[in-house]
């Protein structure tokens, strides 16, 4: 089974050509090649790469174009505007492009919107129509995400970062898996899959990051490994574990049998996004 990092964001420098929307702590790129290379030297075999909403907002076009220059190692998702009258031609058309996986939907408190939303809605209804699932970047909002899928039993969705909130820097806050029987209530919907990306920025203790597992068990428990996801969340997490680290923390672990990372590393992310990579 191919190694499969569930989620990376890749990105040129701050130009007028191509501005960034926010200025995040973030390396000054990380380019497509810079990524992949990045992929290379730890044995990643292909990643489901997220347009960075933060830099680029709706505008998925450097994610296409990196796509079209690493077409077997990357797939490609989209964030869309659920106030924008015409989402559903928009996901019609990303549903066309080469390469695409899935769209997204910027669900985190701060968004200001609920599972209601009429534009969430019309997203959710054209996710069944094009079979995208739906990416829910949701952070610290699960009560919203319990309410959309049980709203929208039809439509896939896809919960980012085990729907709790994670540093940017370090260290991890005092009680980094406080919001873990959200999630796990969560398992008891069908219609979800869960990322678990980003988890090494939970962690307390340094690298290896022994004290994750205890908790990630109880997800493991609670989803099955066929409906979790492991991934970094490279770049995002870069100040806190770089990506080598994100890699051989999971790699390496006796908390997992062969099997398990098999399908923990790959295999549940291949039949979430209905992609695996070409490897080089």
């Amino acid at each position: 089974m191919p190694i499969i990092d569930s989620q990376v964001h890749a990105y040129e420098a701050n130009t007028p050509q191509r501005p960034w929307h926010s200025v995040p702590n973030w390396p000054p790129h990380v380019t497509g090649d810079e990524m992949v290379a990045a992929m290379n030297k730890v044995g990643v075999d292909g990643a489901i790469f997220i347009s960075a909403f933060s830099l680029y907002q709706y505008d998925a076009s450097y994610a296409v174009d990196v796509q079209r220059a690493h077409p077997n190692r990357l797939a490609i998702v989209k964030p869309v505007d659920p106030d924008d009258p015409a989402v559903a031609d928009v996901i019609a058309a990303w549903k066309r492009t080469p390469g695409t996986v899935g769209i997204r939907i910027m669900l985190r408190k701060d968004a200001g919107r609920g599972a209601t939303d009429p534009g969430i809605d019309r997203i959710a209804r054209a996710a069944v129509r094009h079979d995208f699932p739906v990416n829910l970047s949701c952070a610290g909002n699960l009560d919203a995400v319990a309410a959309l899928l049980d709203r929208h039993p039809d439509t896939r969705f896809i919960i980012d970062h085990l729907g709790l909130m994670q540093p940017r820097t370090p260290p991890a806050p005092p009680q980094p898996w406080a919001g873990l029987p959200g999630l796990l209530d969560l398992a008891r919907r069908p219609n979800a899959v869960v990322k678990v990306s980003g988890a090494c920025t939970l962690a307390q203790t340094p690298y290896p990051f022994p004290d994750i597992w205890d908790p990630l068990a109880r997800v493991f428990d609670a989803w099955g490994l066929e409906r979790c996801l492991w991934g970094t969340d490279w770049t995002r997490a870069f100040a806190v574990v770089n990506y080598e680290q994100a890699v051989e923390s999971f790699r390496l672990t006796d908390r997992l049998s062969a099997g398990e990372r098999a399908m923990l590393m790959g295999g549940a992310c291949a039949r979430a996004y209905g992609w695996t990579p070409k490897k080089a």
